[in-house]
């Protein structure tokens, strides 16, 4: 039993860190809605989203940002999922040291490779291209997500697993109708947090292409407040525009979010 000052100690910790957390969000939220001008009577308006869309171009770059970040979590779950299914149920020669090679991905930082890989794609034609912007944070991606699944195949039942084979299932029905149906909170998480992370994503993007059409979501920001850096109500509207979409996505899946951290954190 936990005494009341432990309580309200615990209380005090849980608001104060939700403050230090949602603090410099509300700011840039308010400034986003207070008018730009100088005395205008205005106490908030909306104009500065419709003004920033326009002068910005967001409209272009929140289209690219979406279709690399949705190629991108559509790639790397399917091929994550078919990789930490095999290194989490199947037991081959290799395996482990195979799979600590995947575990570099997670260990190396962009600036070490952003620029040979730069020279490579170069050499193919592939820079200006989405697929630039897609098969790098694809490579990225895999890694920890190849490592998420595993950790979730592993802990799958084994019953469950060993009764569908005695009814004949191969590991190809054993994966897509038994066990990935039953990991859908860990799929979600896991995706959840790829499409985070390429959504933000700012170096690849900015070293790979010079295409303006081609320029993701923080590219535009960066470039609209080199354009504005007086304004800061356009630049707050800016950055509210850039973050909504994820924000939106979270608030969809933050239930199964939430779930597959507790399931991973408690099975790993």
């Amino acid at each position: 039993m936990t005494s009341r000052l432990e309580r309200v100690v615990s209380y005090a910790v849980l608001l104060a860190a939700t403050a230090f957390a949602l603090g410099p969000l509300l700011v840039v939220l308010v400034l986003a809605l207070r008018p730009d001008r100088i005395g205008s009577e205005e106490a908030f308006t909306l104009s500065n989203f419709a003004e920033a869309w326009v002068e910005g171009g967001f409209g272009s770059y929140l289209r690219t940002s979406l279709v690399v970040a949705v190629s991108v979590v559509v790639v790397s779950a399917l091929l994550a999922s078919l990789a930490g299914y095999a290194f989490g149920t199947m037991s081959f020669r290799g395996s482990s040291a195979l799979f600590y090679v995947f575990l570099l991905g997670l260990m190396v930082p962009n600036e070490a490779f952003v620029v040979p890989l730069y020279y490579d794609l170069r050499a193919l034609g592939l820079t200006d291209t989405y697929a630039a912007l897609i098969l790098p944070q694809v490579a990225q991606s895999l890694a920890f997500g190849t490592f998420w699944m595993r950790t979730y195949f592993r802990s799958s039942s084994r019953e469950v697993v060993e009764a569908a084979r005695l009814d004949g299932a191969g590991h190809l029905r054993i994966f897509w109708s038994i066990l990935l149906p039953m990991g859908r909170p860990a799929l979600l998480t896991m995706t959840l947090l790829v499409f985070m992370w390429t959504w933000n994503e700012f170096l690849i993007p900015l070293v790979m292409v010079v295409d303006e059409g081609l320029r993701t979501a923080p590219l535009g920001l960066s470039n609209f407040q080199g354009q504005y850096t007086s304004g800061t109500s356009l630049l707050a509207a800016g950055a509210v525009l850039v973050a909504l979409p994820v924000v939106v996505v979270y608030l969809f899946t933050q239930r199964y979010f939430v779930r597959g951290m507790i399931e991973g954190s408690v099975k790993g």
